[in-house]
């Protein structure tokens, strides 16, 4: 039987400290223990009767619960030192311990914040590894923290596939599970892992996450790709302490939601008795293995010393509410089981504890004297790595030459030997040569497999490589880029493709929180390499709408670390692929491909028939350089248009009217790069500049323009005569409405004449 866990003195005055006040509850607990003990178990005997956890296990987890509970409690002293930055404790989760013991270190691990006592556990499973300092770094902001450099305080390990959230609202939930396909996918395209095959995700969030738009978009994924008998090995673990911050989570909500999910097999496991909890948690993690289906883990936990060291809950909390729920802290239950199982005598206990304590303040101080980061390029050194050299030759390195014969049948169907195309048909070309050159290249979203897009982009892709590496996905953006993360991880190459770019907005933090910030939060140990296709911009006819020609550019240009590129032709398309699919192989870069849907089917430019708006295919050595613009009429001076996209043909037929209007000559700069822009470029092109127009499709407010006169103005140039054509600050309406609220040649005329 189970001994009772008294209740823990009572605190009645207002203003105490509740850290303080746990930690008197422990000690007071084990001295007044009046149980009767069991003889001594064997290390591998059962710790209590009926038990699935044997003594030395025991032994091990409670050591882990101790000092992820004595992190906590340093933590709170510390901060008002200003020697620690993060106070998000681990106390009452700390049976979470028990999914890192059950599962492997090659397990990759998303992590909720909660998770002292998992990190603890899992770095066992290494020997030489100090759980203690190595949190300790992390906790005071030390440049010799080993998850993220002194970046954030996070969960993260590179040598125990911990890899670092941040603030884990839910919004990790996609990446996990697209990890966990992209487990199974390896095996179906031949691809080696960096984990053994049979490993699962797992991935850990709190009651009142479970809630959240990602999260719930998570869960259906889950379960439309079981309900496929698709594999899909994650282990969702909902620790549920009910509350969120202040917001109680309903009693019974979390198992009512869930408990009769089809498809999400559900486990329920006390994660405050390790005695009772441990088989439950071991049967959640093999079945995950073993069946390869998602599995909903709803672990019992409660939450001790409020939600931060700066929530005082006695403010708002009944003072009864706090001591009962004290009273749950699992310390105490792993206490009893100490004693009550011979395991431990009460001094014995007791010195444990103290033990911890003065070894984790010792880490501490120790920690507090290690470097901090103190410039600017130390920060931002992860954020945006580029090696132009081996970029360009990758970027340049072909494809295998029997691979392309056998794709495009023949040498005399080679891109490079056929007439010149447009946009669409050369990107296409340029998909086919980058998935011969890269045999773990995917390409999925909606519509991409057997129709091929809903502009034929990819058509034949799916064809040539089959539904291993071309497949669709459901219609939701958010989870697309979900698996693009996933496969990431996993080593492959992936290029989601965003049908429209107003449906990027719908999943923009998988990017914006997710993708592009891992690199910087794991101190450049983990990446996402990437290519993002999005088709977008305006100036569709026949149909359209805001959703189908979406000009807000400013979503992208806001996310740091992203590369943007949006070729106008189609041989710029061929170049600027292979550079971005080099970015990301080479220094792990999350990148987006803009397509200008407009221009895709574009093959005349003054007239119809004159067919200057098709290219040849480039060769296969040729490449963009990051940041290179297109400049046409270079020894033109007398108007200098900046314009990128759709901008371009229009910049270059309204060019024509303003030479025979003014007698200028026109320079038209087709900037190609929109983040990050390659200011020297522009500066350098204003320079021998009379006149300066920039022609942005982008909105009047959050366009590309402001960053191109900024670039102007820092180089010295400001001064010269500018005008600005640009969108209007409003959706994008129906039919030729549309035209309305988007720069037109005449515009860009007008704006001449005025600076005329």
């Amino acid at each position: 039987m189970f001994a009772t866990v008294p209740t823990p003195i009572p605190a009645r005055m207002k203003g105490l400290n509740r850290a303080e006040i746990c930690d008197v509850n422990f000690q007071q607990f084990v001295r007044d223990w009046r149980g009767q003990a069991q003889s001594r178990p064997a290390p591998s005997g059962a710790i209590l009767d009926g038990s699935a956890l044997d003594a030395r296990g025991f032994a091990e987890l409670l050591e882990s619960q101790l000092i992820s509970r004595h992190l906590d409690l340093m933590a709170r002293v510390l901060r008002v030192q200003n020697k620690v930055f993060y106070t998000i404790g681990s106390s009452g989760h700390e049976g979470n311990a028990m999914v890192a013991r059950l599962a492997r270190h090659t397990d990759p691990a998303f992590l909720h914040y909660r998770s002292g006592g998992f990190m603890a556990e899992r770095f066992r499973k290494l020997p030489g590894m100090d759980p203690v300092m190595d949190s300790a770094l992390s906790f005071v902001a030390s440049a010799e923290d080993p998850a993220s450099g002194g970046r954030h305080k996070v969960w993260g390990s590179k040598p125990l596939w911990v890899l670092p959230q941040t603030s884990t609202i839910a919004s990790h939930l996609p990446k996990a599970l697209g990890t966990a396909i992209a487990i199974e996918q390896a095996r179906r395209i031949g691809h080696a892992l960096p984990v053994p095959d049979d490993s699962i995700a797992i991935c850990s969030f709190g009651d009142a996450s479970s809630n959240h738009a990602t999260a719930q978009t998570a869960f259906n994924a889950a379960a439309w790709t079981a309900y496929q008998k698709l594999p899909a090995p994650v282990l969702f673990v909902c620790e549920d302490n009910g509350i969120g911050i202040s917001v109680k989570t309903p009693d019974g909500w979390i198992g009512r939601n869930f408990r009769d999910r089809a498809d999400l097999d559900y486990f329920h496991a006390d994660g405050l008795d390790l005695a009772a909890g441990y088989g439950q948690v071991q049967a959640a993690v093999e079945h995950c293995r073993r069946t390869r289906r998602p599995t909903f883990l709803h672990l019992r936990t409660t939450r001790i010393m409020g939600h931060a060291g700066t929530d005082f809950e006695i403010e708002w909390r009944p003072i009864e509410e706090l001591c009962a729920v004290e009273a749950t802290d699992p310390l105490l239950r792993s206490a009893a089981i100490a004693l009550e199982s011979g395991l431990m005598s009460k001094d014995e206990l007791l010195a444990l504890y103290e033990r911890i304590r003065v070894r984790c303040f010792a880490a501490a101080e120790e920690a507090d004297r290690r470097p901090r980061i103190t410039s600017l390029g130390e920060v931002i050194a992860p954020l945006a790595p580029y090696t132009p050299d081996a970029v360009a030759a990758e970027a340049a390195r072909e494809a295998p030459r029997d691979k392309r014969l056998a794709v495009f049948g023949g040498e005399d169907k080679l891109p490079e030997n056929l007439p010149p195309r447009h946009l669409a048909i050369q990107i296409n070309n340029a998909l086919h040569d980058l998935f011969c050159k890269y045999p773990e290249t995917l390409l999925f979203g909606e519509d991409v497999a057997q129709k091929g897009g809903v502009y034929t982009v990819t058509k034949g892709l799916h064809k040539a490589f089959k539904g291993g590496r071309v497949f669709n996905t459901l219609l939701d953006e958010t989870m697309i880029l979900g698996l693009a993360q996933g496969y990431a991880n996993m080593g492959m190459l992936p290029l989601p493709e965003i049908q429209y770019l107003a449906y990027f907005h719908n999943a923009c933090d998988q990017i914006r929180g997710e993708a592009a910030s891992l690199q910087f939060f794991s101190n450049d140990q983990y990446r996402n390499p990437m290519v993002v296709r999005i088709a977008g911009l305006g100036y569709q006819r026949g149909f359209g709408g805001h959703f189908h020609n979406d000009n807000s550019i400013a979503a992208l240009r806001d996310i740091p670390g992203l590369v943007v590129g949006c070729p106008s032709r189609g041989d710029d398309a061929a170049t600027m692929l292979r550079t971005l699919a080099a970015l990301a192989k080479v220094d792990g870069r999350v990148t987006a491909f803009l397509e200008p849907i407009a221009l895709y089917m574009t093959k005349d430019l003054h007239e119809p028939g004159d067919g200057q708006w098709l290219f040849p295919y480039p060769a296969q050595d040729e490449a963009m350089p990051l940041g290179e613009g297109r400049v046409y009429d270079a020894d033109a001076g007398d108007l200098v248009i900046f314009t990128y996209g759709n901008g371009v043909p229009m910049s270059l037929r309204a060019a024509c009217e303003i030479e025979a209007a003014h007698g200028w000559q026109v320079r038209v700069v087709d900037l190609r790069w929109l983040v990050p822009l390659n200011e020297a470029f522009i500066a350098a092109q204003a320079a021998s500049a009379r006149r300066i127009l920039i022609v942005d499709e982008g909105r009047h407010s959050a366009g590309v323009g402001e960053g191109v006169i900024t670039a102007i103005a820092e180089g010295g140039y400001g001064a010269r005569p500018f005008q600005r054509v640009v969108g209007a600050d409003t959706y994008t309406p129906l039919a030729g409405a549309a035209f309305l609220v988007l720069p037109s040649e005449q515009d860009i005329v007008a704006a001449a004449a005025r600076l005329a």
